[in-house]
Protein backbone atom coordinates (compact mmCIF):
# COMPACT_ATOMS: atom_id res chain seq x y z
CA UNK A 1 0.00 0.00 0.00
CA UNK A 2 1.20 3.53 -0.84
CA UNK A 3 0.89 6.54 1.45
CA UNK A 4 0.65 8.83 -1.57
CA UNK A 5 -2.62 10.54 -2.45
CA UNK A 6 -3.87 9.80 -5.95
CA UNK A 7 -4.37 10.86 -8.64
CA UNK A 8 -0.81 11.78 -9.61
CA UNK A 9 0.40 14.61 -11.86
CA UNK A 10 3.50 14.47 -14.08
CA UNK A 11 5.41 17.75 -14.27
CA UNK A 12 7.85 18.15 -17.15
CA UNK A 13 10.46 20.75 -16.14
CA UNK A 14 12.65 21.57 -19.12
CA UNK A 15 15.48 23.78 -17.89
CA UNK A 16 18.54 25.52 -19.26
CA UNK A 17 21.07 22.82 -18.40
CA UNK A 18 18.91 19.76 -17.80
CA UNK A 19 15.50 18.22 -18.37
CA UNK A 20 13.63 16.90 -15.37
CA UNK A 21 10.37 15.06 -14.83
CA UNK A 22 8.71 14.85 -11.42
CA UNK A 23 5.50 13.08 -10.50
CA UNK A 24 3.64 14.68 -7.59
CA UNK A 25 0.77 13.29 -5.59
CA UNK A 26 -2.29 15.37 -4.76
CA UNK A 27 -0.62 16.63 -1.54
CA UNK A 28 2.35 17.99 -3.49
CA UNK A 29 4.76 15.23 -2.46
CA UNK A 30 7.30 13.79 -4.90
CA UNK A 31 6.38 10.27 -6.01
CA UNK A 32 9.06 9.77 -8.67
CA UNK A 33 11.58 11.87 -10.55
CA UNK A 34 14.30 11.67 -13.18
CA UNK A 35 16.80 14.20 -14.50
CA UNK A 36 19.33 14.40 -17.36
CA UNK A 37 21.78 17.14 -18.29
CA UNK A 38 22.44 18.02 -21.92
CA UNK A 39 25.17 19.81 -23.84
CA UNK A 40 25.51 23.58 -24.05
CA UNK A 41 26.81 25.04 -27.31
CA UNK A 42 28.80 28.29 -27.53
CA UNK A 43 29.53 28.82 -31.25
CA UNK A 44 30.78 32.40 -30.77
CA UNK A 45 31.37 34.86 -27.94
CA UNK A 46 28.03 35.68 -26.36
CA UNK A 47 26.19 33.01 -28.34
CA UNK A 48 24.42 30.16 -26.48
CA UNK A 49 22.55 27.37 -28.27
CA UNK A 50 20.87 24.04 -27.53
CA UNK A 51 20.20 21.19 -29.91
CA UNK A 52 16.38 20.84 -29.79
CA UNK A 53 16.77 17.09 -30.34
CA UNK A 54 18.83 16.91 -27.13
CA UNK A 55 16.02 18.74 -25.36
CA UNK A 56 13.42 16.36 -26.76
CA UNK A 57 15.48 13.21 -26.07
CA UNK A 58 16.17 14.12 -22.43
CA UNK A 59 12.59 15.27 -21.89
CA UNK A 60 11.19 12.04 -23.32
CA UNK A 61 13.61 9.84 -21.36
CA UNK A 62 12.99 11.52 -18.01
CA UNK A 63 9.22 11.77 -18.50
CA UNK A 64 8.93 8.08 -19.32
CA UNK A 65 11.12 7.06 -16.38
CA UNK A 66 9.17 9.11 -13.84
CA UNK A 67 5.81 8.10 -15.35
CA UNK A 68 6.58 4.39 -15.29
CA UNK A 69 7.90 4.53 -11.72
CA UNK A 70 4.84 6.42 -10.49
CA UNK A 71 2.34 4.18 -12.26
CA UNK A 72 3.50 1.29 -10.05
CA UNK A 73 1.78 3.18 -7.20
CA UNK A 74 -1.16 4.90 -8.87
CA UNK A 75 -2.51 6.63 -11.96
CA UNK A 76 -0.93 9.68 -13.56
CA UNK A 77 -3.99 11.69 -14.52
CA UNK A 78 -2.53 14.84 -16.07
CA UNK A 79 0.66 16.52 -17.28
CA UNK A 80 1.98 20.01 -16.57
CA UNK A 81 4.81 21.57 -18.57
CA UNK A 82 7.23 24.27 -17.45
CA UNK A 83 10.22 25.48 -19.40
CA UNK A 84 13.20 27.76 -19.75
CA UNK A 85 11.60 30.92 -21.09
CA UNK A 86 12.55 33.02 -24.14
CA UNK A 87 14.65 30.22 -25.63
CA UNK A 88 13.54 30.11 -29.24
CA UNK A 89 13.22 27.42 -31.88
CA UNK A 90 11.66 27.20 -35.33
CA UNK A 91 10.74 23.89 -36.92
CA UNK A 92 9.25 22.44 -40.09
CA UNK A 93 5.53 21.72 -39.75
CA UNK A 94 5.81 18.77 -42.15
CA UNK A 95 8.32 16.66 -40.24
CA UNK A 96 8.75 18.52 -36.91
CA UNK A 97 12.49 18.97 -37.42
CA UNK A 98 14.10 22.23 -36.24
CA UNK A 99 15.68 24.34 -38.99
CA UNK A 100 18.35 25.67 -36.60
CA UNK A 101 19.51 25.10 -33.03
CA UNK A 102 17.44 26.64 -30.26
CA UNK A 103 18.79 30.10 -29.39
CA UNK A 104 18.96 30.24 -25.59
CA UNK A 105 17.63 33.08 -23.44
CA UNK A 106 21.21 33.93 -22.40
CA UNK A 107 22.29 34.50 -26.02
CA UNK A 108 23.42 38.05 -26.93
CA UNK A 109 23.86 37.81 -30.72
CA UNK A 110 21.00 40.23 -31.41
CA UNK A 111 22.34 43.02 -29.19
CA UNK A 112 23.10 45.18 -32.24
CA UNK A 113 19.59 44.68 -33.59
CA UNK A 114 18.11 45.74 -30.24
CA UNK A 115 20.40 48.77 -30.15
CA UNK A 116 19.26 49.76 -33.66
CA UNK A 117 15.61 49.51 -32.62
CA UNK A 118 16.34 51.74 -29.64
CA UNK A 119 18.01 54.27 -31.91
CA UNK A 120 14.89 54.19 -34.09
CA UNK A 121 12.82 55.12 -31.03
CA UNK A 122 11.02 51.79 -30.78
CA UNK A 123 11.69 50.94 -27.13
CA UNK A 124 8.87 52.98 -25.58
CA UNK A 125 6.40 51.52 -28.09
CA UNK A 126 7.52 47.95 -27.36
CA UNK A 127 7.51 48.50 -23.58
CA UNK A 128 4.01 49.99 -23.62
CA UNK A 129 2.59 46.88 -25.28
CA UNK A 130 4.74 44.11 -23.79
CA UNK A 131 6.02 45.40 -20.45
CA UNK A 132 9.52 44.42 -21.63
CA UNK A 133 12.68 46.32 -22.48
CA UNK A 134 14.45 45.98 -25.82
CA UNK A 135 17.05 43.32 -25.09
CA UNK A 136 18.38 40.22 -26.88
CA UNK A 137 17.09 38.23 -23.87
CA UNK A 138 13.62 38.02 -25.41
CA UNK A 139 12.44 35.80 -28.26
CA UNK A 140 11.45 38.17 -31.07
CA UNK A 141 14.91 39.14 -32.31
CA UNK A 142 16.06 35.52 -31.92
CA UNK A 143 13.24 34.31 -34.20
CA UNK A 144 13.99 37.01 -36.75
CA UNK A 145 17.69 36.09 -36.69
CA UNK A 146 16.91 32.46 -37.53
CA UNK A 147 14.60 33.48 -40.37
CA UNK A 148 17.28 35.81 -41.74
CA UNK A 149 20.19 33.37 -41.48
CA UNK A 150 18.72 30.03 -42.64
CA UNK A 151 18.44 29.77 -46.43
CA UNK A 152 14.85 30.02 -47.60
CA UNK A 153 13.43 30.29 -44.09
CA UNK A 154 11.63 33.60 -44.59
CA UNK A 155 9.78 32.42 -47.66
CA UNK A 156 8.77 29.17 -45.96
CA UNK A 157 7.66 31.07 -42.86
CA UNK A 158 5.48 33.42 -44.90
CA UNK A 159 3.95 30.40 -46.62
CA UNK A 160 3.02 28.86 -43.26
CA UNK A 161 5.41 25.93 -43.58
CA UNK A 162 7.35 26.71 -40.39
CA UNK A 163 6.35 26.89 -36.73
CA UNK A 164 7.87 29.16 -34.09
CA UNK A 165 7.82 28.43 -30.42
CA UNK A 166 9.44 28.74 -27.07
CA UNK A 167 10.44 25.37 -25.62
CA UNK A 168 7.01 24.63 -24.15
CA UNK A 169 5.47 24.95 -27.61
CA UNK A 170 8.09 22.68 -29.18
CA UNK A 171 7.51 20.03 -26.50
CA UNK A 172 3.72 20.21 -26.85
CA UNK A 173 4.11 19.69 -30.60
CA UNK A 174 6.30 16.63 -30.06
CA UNK A 175 4.24 15.22 -27.17
CA UNK A 176 1.03 15.40 -29.21
CA UNK A 177 2.62 13.88 -32.29
CA UNK A 178 2.52 17.18 -34.19
CA UNK A 179 -1.20 17.72 -33.64
CA UNK A 180 -0.99 20.83 -31.41
CA UNK A 181 0.90 24.10 -31.94
CA UNK A 182 0.20 26.03 -28.76
CA UNK A 183 1.69 27.99 -25.90
CA UNK A 184 0.37 29.69 -22.77
CA UNK A 185 0.11 33.38 -21.91
CA UNK A 186 3.19 33.43 -19.66
CA UNK A 187 5.49 32.19 -22.40
CA UNK A 188 3.80 34.33 -25.03
CA UNK A 189 4.30 37.39 -22.85
CA UNK A 190 8.09 36.88 -22.97
CA UNK A 191 8.46 36.95 -26.74
CA UNK A 192 8.14 40.76 -27.24
CA UNK A 193 5.38 39.91 -29.73
CA UNK A 194 2.43 39.64 -27.30
CA UNK A 195 0.31 42.54 -26.05
CA UNK A 196 -0.12 41.88 -22.33
CA UNK A 197 -2.97 44.41 -22.03
CA UNK A 198 -5.07 42.94 -24.84
CA UNK A 199 -3.89 39.34 -24.31
CA UNK A 200 -3.16 38.82 -28.00
CA UNK A 201 -0.38 38.67 -30.56
CA UNK A 202 0.22 42.22 -31.74
CA UNK A 203 0.46 43.03 -35.46
CA UNK A 204 2.46 46.20 -34.82
CA UNK A 205 5.05 44.23 -32.83
CA UNK A 206 5.25 41.54 -35.51
CA UNK A 207 6.00 44.29 -37.99
CA UNK A 208 8.67 45.92 -35.80
CA UNK A 209 10.55 42.67 -35.29
CA UNK A 210 9.93 41.15 -38.71
CA UNK A 211 8.18 37.99 -37.52
CA UNK A 212 5.30 36.64 -39.69
CA UNK A 213 2.02 35.78 -37.97
CA UNK A 214 1.85 32.48 -39.87
CA UNK A 215 4.47 30.87 -37.61
CA UNK A 216 2.88 31.75 -34.24
CA UNK A 217 1.28 29.23 -31.86
CA UNK A 218 -2.23 29.46 -30.41
CA UNK A 219 -2.25 31.00 -26.93
CA UNK A 220 -4.11 29.32 -24.03
CA UNK A 221 -4.67 30.09 -20.36
CA UNK A 222 -1.97 28.63 -18.09
CA UNK A 223 -4.49 26.06 -16.84
CA UNK A 224 -6.17 24.71 -19.97
CA UNK A 225 -6.59 21.62 -22.11
CA UNK A 226 -3.60 21.73 -24.45
CA UNK A 227 -4.16 18.31 -25.98
CA UNK A 228 -3.35 14.67 -25.31
CA UNK A 229 -0.02 12.92 -25.65
CA UNK A 230 0.53 10.50 -28.51
CA UNK A 231 -0.42 7.03 -27.17
CA UNK A 232 3.01 5.65 -28.10
CA UNK A 233 4.77 7.90 -25.58
CA UNK A 234 3.27 6.57 -22.34
CA UNK A 235 1.22 3.63 -23.61
CA UNK A 236 -2.00 5.63 -23.43
CA UNK A 237 -3.04 9.24 -24.05
CA UNK A 238 -2.48 11.59 -21.10
CA UNK A 239 -3.96 15.11 -21.10
CA UNK A 240 -1.61 18.12 -20.99
CA UNK A 241 -3.52 20.44 -18.67
CA UNK A 242 -1.10 23.12 -17.49
CA UNK A 243 1.75 25.15 -19.00
CA UNK A 244 3.79 28.07 -17.64
CA UNK A 245 7.24 29.54 -18.07
CA UNK A 246 9.58 28.45 -15.32
CA UNK A 247 9.52 31.61 -13.22
CA UNK A 248 5.76 32.00 -13.29
CA UNK A 249 5.41 28.31 -12.50
CA UNK A 250 7.71 28.75 -9.50
CA UNK A 251 5.61 31.65 -8.23
CA UNK A 252 2.51 29.47 -8.59
CA UNK A 253 4.25 26.60 -6.83
CA UNK A 254 5.16 28.99 -4.00
CA UNK A 255 1.46 29.96 -3.70
CA UNK A 256 2.18 33.63 -4.44
CA UNK A 257 -1.50 34.21 -5.03
CA UNK A 258 -1.92 37.53 -3.19
CA UNK A 259 -0.85 40.96 -4.37
CA UNK A 260 2.56 41.72 -2.87
CA UNK A 261 3.74 38.11 -2.57
CA UNK A 262 7.33 37.80 -3.82
CA UNK A 263 9.39 34.76 -4.81
CA UNK A 264 12.96 34.38 -6.03
CA UNK A 265 14.25 31.35 -7.88
CA UNK A 266 17.97 30.51 -7.79
CA UNK A 267 18.97 28.23 -10.62
CA UNK A 268 21.22 28.96 -13.59
CA UNK A 269 20.02 32.54 -13.26
CA UNK A 270 17.94 34.28 -10.60
CA UNK A 271 14.45 35.58 -11.16
CA UNK A 272 12.35 37.61 -8.73
CA UNK A 273 8.59 37.90 -9.28
CA UNK A 274 6.22 40.12 -7.31
CA UNK A 275 2.47 39.55 -7.72
CA UNK A 276 0.76 42.83 -8.71
CA UNK A 277 -2.76 41.42 -8.96
CA UNK A 278 -4.98 42.38 -11.90
CA UNK A 279 -3.00 45.56 -12.59
CA UNK A 280 -0.03 46.04 -14.90
CA UNK A 281 2.53 48.00 -12.88
CA UNK A 282 4.75 49.95 -15.27
CA UNK A 283 8.22 49.99 -13.75
CA UNK A 284 10.13 53.24 -13.57
CA UNK A 285 13.24 51.36 -12.50
CA UNK A 286 14.06 48.97 -15.34
CA UNK A 287 12.03 46.01 -14.12
CA UNK A 288 9.70 44.04 -16.37
CA UNK A 289 5.92 44.01 -16.30
CA UNK A 290 4.75 40.54 -17.21
CA UNK A 291 1.88 38.08 -16.99
CA UNK A 292 2.08 35.85 -13.93
CA UNK A 293 -0.67 33.49 -15.16
CA UNK A 294 -4.16 33.44 -16.59
CA UNK A 295 -6.78 31.09 -15.17
CA UNK A 296 -10.39 31.00 -16.25
CA UNK A 297 -9.76 34.02 -18.44
CA UNK A 298 -8.64 36.11 -15.44
CA UNK A 299 -5.11 37.53 -15.80
CA UNK A 300 -2.73 38.05 -12.87
CA UNK A 301 0.27 40.29 -13.50
CA UNK A 302 3.72 40.57 -11.95
CA UNK A 303 6.81 42.74 -11.74
CA UNK A 304 9.96 40.80 -12.52
CA UNK A 305 13.67 41.24 -12.22
CA UNK A 306 15.91 38.88 -14.18
CA UNK A 307 19.51 38.04 -13.25
CA UNK A 308 21.27 36.07 -15.96
CA UNK A 309 23.97 34.41 -13.85
CA UNK A 310 23.43 32.90 -10.38
CA UNK A 311 24.13 29.16 -10.09
CA UNK A 312 25.99 29.41 -13.39
CA UNK A 313 28.76 31.27 -11.54
CA UNK A 314 29.28 28.19 -9.37
CA UNK A 315 29.22 25.98 -12.48
CA UNK A 316 31.99 28.19 -13.87
CA UNK A 317 34.11 27.53 -10.78
CA UNK A 318 33.52 23.81 -11.27
CA UNK A 319 33.73 23.38 -15.04
CA UNK A 320 36.15 26.06 -16.26
CA UNK A 321 38.35 26.96 -13.27
CA UNK A 322 38.04 23.44 -11.78
CA UNK A 323 38.60 24.74 -8.26
CA UNK A 324 35.66 22.70 -6.95
CA UNK A 325 34.39 19.25 -7.91
CA UNK A 326 30.84 19.77 -6.69
CA UNK A 327 28.72 22.86 -6.04
CA UNK A 328 28.08 21.67 -2.48
CA UNK A 329 31.76 22.41 -1.67
CA UNK A 330 31.13 26.15 -1.90
CA UNK A 331 29.33 26.33 1.44
CA UNK A 332 32.29 24.96 3.39
CA UNK A 333 34.68 27.22 1.46
CA UNK A 334 32.56 30.30 2.16
CA UNK A 335 32.33 29.43 5.85
CA UNK A 336 36.09 28.89 6.10
CA UNK A 337 36.78 32.66 5.97
CA UNK A 338 35.21 35.34 8.17
CA UNK A 339 34.81 37.93 5.40
CA UNK A 340 35.14 38.12 1.64
CA UNK A 341 38.52 39.82 2.17
CA UNK A 342 37.49 42.55 -0.23
CA UNK A 343 36.93 40.20 -3.20
CA UNK A 344 33.81 40.77 -5.35
CA UNK A 345 32.68 38.86 -8.43
CA UNK A 346 30.34 40.51 -10.93
CA UNK A 347 29.27 37.50 -13.05
CA UNK A 348 28.33 39.36 -16.24
CA UNK A 349 29.29 36.38 -18.39
CA UNK A 350 26.43 37.09 -20.80
CA UNK A 351 25.85 40.73 -19.93
CA UNK A 352 23.83 42.10 -17.03
CA UNK A 353 20.05 41.84 -16.71
CA UNK A 354 17.73 43.89 -14.54
CA UNK A 355 17.92 46.60 -13.42
CA UNK A 356 21.05 47.45 -15.46
CA UNK A 357 20.29 45.88 -18.87
CA UNK A 358 23.87 46.00 -20.12
CA UNK A 359 24.16 43.24 -22.78
CA UNK A 360 27.74 44.19 -23.65
CA UNK A 361 29.02 44.04 -20.06
CA UNK A 362 31.42 41.22 -19.22
CA UNK A 363 32.27 39.65 -15.89
CA UNK A 364 35.00 40.67 -13.52
CA UNK A 365 36.60 39.73 -10.20
CA UNK A 366 37.81 42.67 -8.13
CA UNK A 367 40.07 42.99 -5.11
CA UNK A 368 42.48 40.25 -6.14
CA UNK A 369 45.69 39.96 -4.13
CA UNK A 370 48.37 37.28 -3.88
CA UNK A 371 46.57 35.84 -0.88
CA UNK A 372 43.26 35.23 -2.68
CA UNK A 373 42.43 31.55 -3.13
CA UNK A 374 39.61 29.07 -3.63
CA UNK A 375 37.68 30.22 -0.56
CA UNK A 376 37.52 33.86 -1.63
CA UNK A 377 36.48 33.00 -5.18
CA UNK A 378 33.79 30.59 -3.99
CA UNK A 379 32.47 33.10 -1.47
CA UNK A 380 32.50 35.91 -4.06
CA UNK A 381 30.44 33.76 -6.46
CA UNK A 382 27.87 33.01 -3.76
CA UNK A 383 27.75 36.59 -2.48
CA UNK A 384 27.16 37.91 -6.01
CA UNK A 385 23.76 36.21 -6.02
CA UNK A 386 22.65 38.14 -2.93
CA UNK A 387 24.04 41.45 -4.18
CA UNK A 388 22.27 41.11 -7.53
CA UNK A 389 19.05 40.28 -5.70
CA UNK A 390 19.52 43.38 -3.56
CA UNK A 391 19.72 45.49 -6.73
CA UNK A 392 16.39 44.03 -7.84
CA UNK A 393 14.75 44.56 -4.46
CA UNK A 394 15.86 48.20 -4.40
CA UNK A 395 14.24 48.69 -7.81
CA UNK A 396 11.05 46.91 -6.69
CA UNK A 397 10.81 49.05 -3.58
CA UNK A 398 11.13 52.17 -5.75
CA UNK A 399 8.25 50.84 -7.87
CA UNK A 400 6.12 50.40 -4.74
CA UNK A 401 6.56 46.64 -4.30
CA UNK A 402 8.90 46.39 -1.31
CA UNK A 403 8.71 42.82 0.06
CA UNK A 404 8.31 42.04 3.75
CA UNK A 405 9.56 38.51 3.16
CA UNK A 406 10.98 36.50 0.29
CA UNK A 407 9.94 33.00 -0.77
CA UNK A 408 12.90 31.21 -2.33
CA UNK A 409 13.38 28.08 -4.40
CA UNK A 410 15.75 26.46 -6.88
CA UNK A 411 18.90 24.41 -6.49
CA UNK A 412 20.99 27.04 -4.70
CA UNK A 413 18.61 27.48 -1.77
CA UNK A 414 19.70 24.18 -0.21
CA UNK A 415 22.85 26.10 0.79
CA UNK A 416 22.14 27.46 4.29
CA UNK A 417 25.05 29.89 4.13
CA UNK A 418 23.70 31.52 0.96
CA UNK A 419 20.21 31.81 2.43
CA UNK A 420 21.45 33.43 5.63
CA UNK A 421 23.66 35.83 3.70
CA UNK A 422 20.71 36.65 1.44
CA UNK A 423 18.52 37.44 4.45
CA UNK A 424 21.29 39.56 5.96
CA UNK A 425 21.95 41.59 2.80
CA UNK A 426 18.26 42.11 1.99
CA UNK A 427 17.30 42.67 5.64
CA UNK A 428 14.13 40.57 5.19
CA UNK A 429 12.92 37.13 6.25
CA UNK A 430 13.74 34.42 3.71
CA UNK A 431 11.39 31.41 3.56
CA UNK A 432 12.53 28.10 2.11
CA UNK A 433 9.80 25.55 1.30
CA UNK A 434 9.95 21.85 2.03
CA UNK A 435 9.62 21.07 -1.67
CA UNK A 436 12.45 22.95 -3.39
CA UNK A 437 11.31 21.98 -6.88
CA UNK A 438 8.55 24.58 -6.88
CA UNK A 439 8.86 25.23 -10.61
CA UNK A 440 7.75 21.68 -11.37
CA UNK A 441 5.25 21.84 -8.50
CA UNK A 442 3.67 24.96 -9.99
CA UNK A 443 3.22 23.22 -13.34
CA UNK A 444 1.62 20.30 -11.51
CA UNK A 445 -0.72 22.61 -9.60
CA UNK A 446 -1.84 24.31 -12.82
CA UNK A 447 -2.50 20.96 -14.47
CA UNK A 448 -4.30 19.79 -11.35
CA UNK A 449 -6.61 22.80 -11.42
CA UNK A 450 -7.60 22.15 -15.02
CA UNK A 451 -8.02 18.41 -14.37
CA UNK A 452 -10.26 19.03 -11.35
CA UNK A 453 -7.77 17.54 -8.89
CA UNK A 454 -7.78 20.85 -6.99
CA UNK A 455 -10.87 22.98 -6.43
CA UNK A 456 -9.12 26.36 -6.39
CA UNK A 457 -5.95 28.21 -5.44
CA UNK A 458 -7.02 28.44 -1.80
CA UNK A 459 -6.87 24.67 -1.55
CA UNK A 460 -3.37 24.75 -3.07
CA UNK A 461 -2.20 27.49 -0.67
CA UNK A 462 -3.27 25.42 2.33
CA UNK A 463 -0.81 22.69 1.35
CA UNK A 464 2.23 25.03 1.35
CA UNK A 465 4.88 23.82 3.82
CA UNK A 466 7.94 25.75 5.07
CA UNK A 467 11.25 24.01 5.68
CA UNK A 468 13.19 26.93 7.21
CA UNK A 469 13.00 30.67 7.85
CA UNK A 470 16.17 32.74 7.82
CA UNK A 471 16.09 36.01 9.79
CA UNK A 472 18.48 38.93 9.19
CA UNK A 473 21.26 39.05 11.81
CA UNK A 474 23.90 41.27 10.17
CA UNK A 475 24.78 44.61 11.74
CA UNK A 476 23.63 47.56 9.57
CA UNK A 477 27.16 48.96 9.24
CA UNK A 478 28.46 45.58 8.01
CA UNK A 479 25.62 45.32 5.49
CA UNK A 480 26.20 48.85 4.22
CA UNK A 481 29.94 48.25 3.83
CA UNK A 482 29.33 45.02 1.90
CA UNK A 483 26.84 46.72 -0.43
CA UNK A 484 29.21 49.65 -0.96
CA UNK A 485 31.94 47.24 -2.06
CA UNK A 486 29.52 45.60 -4.48
CA UNK A 487 28.44 48.98 -5.88
CA UNK A 488 32.08 49.86 -6.57
CA UNK A 489 32.73 46.56 -8.36
CA UNK A 490 29.52 46.96 -10.36
CA UNK A 491 30.49 50.48 -11.40
CA UNK A 492 33.80 49.21 -12.76
CA UNK A 493 32.05 46.46 -14.70
CA UNK A 494 29.65 48.92 -16.30
CA UNK A 495 32.39 51.29 -17.44
CA UNK A 496 32.53 51.44 -21.28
Amino acid sequence: MSDFETPFILAIDQGTTSSRAIVFDRAGRIVADAQEEFQQHYPEDGWVEHDPEDIWRTTLDTARKAFQEAEKLGEVAAIGVTNQRETTTIWDRADGKPIYNAIVWQDRRTADRCAALKTDGREAHVAARTGLVLDPYFSATKAAWILDHVDGARGRADAGDLAFGTIDSFLIWRLTGGKVHATDVTNASRTSLYNIHENAWDDALLDIFGVPAAILPHVHDSAAMFGETDPDIFGRPVPICGVAGDQQAAAFGQACFSTGDVKSTYGTGCFVLANTGDKVVESKNNLLSTIAWRIGGETTYALEGSIFIAGAAVQWLRDELKIIKDSAETQALAESIETNNGVYMVPAFTGLGAPHWAPEARGGVYGLTRGVGRAELARAALESVAYQTADLMTAMAADGAAPQSLRVDGGMVANDWVMQFLSDILDVTVERPKVLETTALGAAYLAGLQAGIYKDTEEIAESRRIDARFQPAMAPETRNAALAGWAKALERTLLP
